[in-house]
C-alpha cells in the first residue's frame, strides 16, 4: 500500500494523534532538561536505579532523549524519532525490571508513554498509517 493509499484521516483524528505527541515531546523535554545540570536528585534517582550517581551519565542520557525528541517533533524525521524514542524507553523498561520496581505504575510506564508516542503519530502521519495498515 502506497501513501497514497492510506486511509484518509479526519480532522478530530489528526489533531488527536497532534495532542498525543505533544503529550510524549512535552513529557521527554521535561525528562532532558533535568538531567542537564547536575542536579542532585537526578544523580540521587539514577543511583537508586543501579545507574552510576554522575552527573556527566545523567547529561549524556538527556542529550539522548532531547536529540530523539526533536527528531520526534520534525515531521520529517519522526519515525526516525520515535524508533529512537522506543528504544530509549525500552532501556529505562529494562532498569526497572532489573532492580524489580512495580509492575504497572514503574516497569509499564515507558510501554505507555510508547504506544502514546506510537499512536500518535500513526494518527498524524500517513507514511505510518500505510505501513500498519489497521482496515483496507
Amino acid at each position: 500500500m502506497s501513501i497514497s493509499e492510506a486511509a484518509p484521516i479526519s480532522k478530530g483524528a489528526l489533531w488527536t494523534g497532534r495532542a498525543l505527541s505533544a503529550v510524549v515531546i512535552l513529557f521527554m523535554i521535561f525528562d532532558g532538561v533535568i538531567k542537564l545540570p547536575p542536579l542532585a536528585i537526578v544523580t540521587e534517582t539514577m543511583a537508586g536505579l543501579g545507574w552510576p550517581a554522575d552527573p556527566n551519565i545523567a547529561r549524556l542520557l538527556g542529550i539522548i532523549g532531547l536529540a530523539s525528541t526533536a527528531l520526534y517533533a520534525l515531521p520529517r524525521t519522526s519515525v526516525l524519532g520515535a524508533i529512537l524514542l522506543t528504544a530509549y524507553m525500552g532501556g529505562a523498561i529494562s532498569t526497572h525490571v532489573r532492580i524489580g520496581n512495580p509492575l504497572f505504575s514503574h516497569t509499564l510506564f515507558g510501554v505507555y508513554l510508547g504506544v502514546i508516542l506510537w499512536g500518535g503519530l500513526y494518527l498524524r502521519d500517513a507514511r505510518v498509517r500505510a505501513l500498519i495498515p489497521f482496515s483496507r
